[in-house]
């Protein structure tokens, strides 16, 4: 005689209770407060007098604002011997092409080493891993070395072509398409005949967004930020960030201008991080994948 089994079903209801939410945001906004107190003092040391600048002990806040510090930085720059429009040309142009480059060249680069089969495939990964571990400064004598047996000294190609070079873009976008891009969704597209260029471009970049993402804000900010530099001799092909630095080192009386210089310089790669954030949360939210 058989038996029927008597299962009963529990539904289970994850909630929270309104002081444990409470309680997080208010967490939360003490921690964005705090993170946000650096790039507020900049703001306000930006609109202090000269008088408020130098006061001691220094405040805070700013009794007196004004926006005499960024006429003055920008009729310095427009006195300059090279015409403004020119800095701002030559750090747009650097840090544009070094950062399509850099994803474009370390994007194709971690997809062979991630998903192609090839002798040599770990000595060269092991190669690029080993080479995190020394600084820029160590290998300034023998890049300047190789660019100048190129002729690319006093050029754009000489901070542009070691910035599309990088190895921490490769190493990042190389671990995230190990994870993230399934080998069978790349069998399937080589089965319906997309050539490999398509399959990297059309079905491995989309999966792999949050990682390419990252490395459009780290390369940029990096660029953006690019002063002066031993590969770069002439005055027409230097950077904005050089002309402010040269600007600003004048005196004491320029120090209100080198204030309104930090906050003009860490604005837009702010700007462009906080665009980006939101496209990486939501894309770490949707992309999960299971074979």
């Amino acid at each position: 005689m058989s038996r029927k089994l008597r299962t009963r079903s529990h539904r289970v209801v994850l909630n929270r209770s309104a002081g444990g939410d409470a309680g997080i945001t208010f967490f939360l906004v003490i921690m964005g407060a705090f993170m946000f107190l650096p790039m507020l003092y900049a703001i306000m040391q930006s609109l202090k007098p000269l008088d408020e600048l130098f006061m001691f002990p220094p405040r805070f806040y700013v009794r007196n604002p004004t926006f005499e510090n960024y006429s003055d930085l920008f009729s310095l720059l427009n006195d300059a011997w090279v015409p403004f429009s020119r800095y701002i040309f030559n750090t747009v142009f650097i840090t544009a092409c070094g950062t399509l480059g850099n994803l474009l060249l370390g994007s194709m680069a971690a997809y062979a080493l991630a998903k192609l089969k090839f002798p040599g495939r770990n000595f060269f990964f092991k190669m690029i891993v080993m080479s995190l571990m020394f600084h820029p400064t160590v290998n300034q004598v023998t890049h300047f070395i190789l660019l100048s047996s190129v002729h690319w000294v006093d050029t754009y190609l000489a901070i542009i072509v070691p910035a599309m070079a990088s190895t921490l873009g490769l190493y990042l976008m190389k671990q995230f398409m190990e994870q993230s891009v399934a080998d069978t969704v790349l069998e399937s597209a080589r089965l319906d005949g997309a050539s490999e260029f398509r399959t990297f471009w059309v079905i491995a970049m989309p999966m792999v967004k949050p990682a390419w993402l990252t490395l459009i804000i780290e390369s940029f900010r990096s660029l953006w930020n690019t002063g002066a530099s031993i590969y770069i001799h002439s005055e027409q092909l230097k950077t904005f960030n050089y002309a402010i630095t040269q600007i600003v080192s004048g005196g004491i009386a320029r120090s209100g201008a080198g204030a309104a210089a930090t906050v003009v310089m860490m604005l837009v790669p702010i700007v462009v991080f906080v665009i980006n954030q939101s496209k990486i949360i939501e894309t770490m939210g949707t992309s999960g994948m299971k074979d």
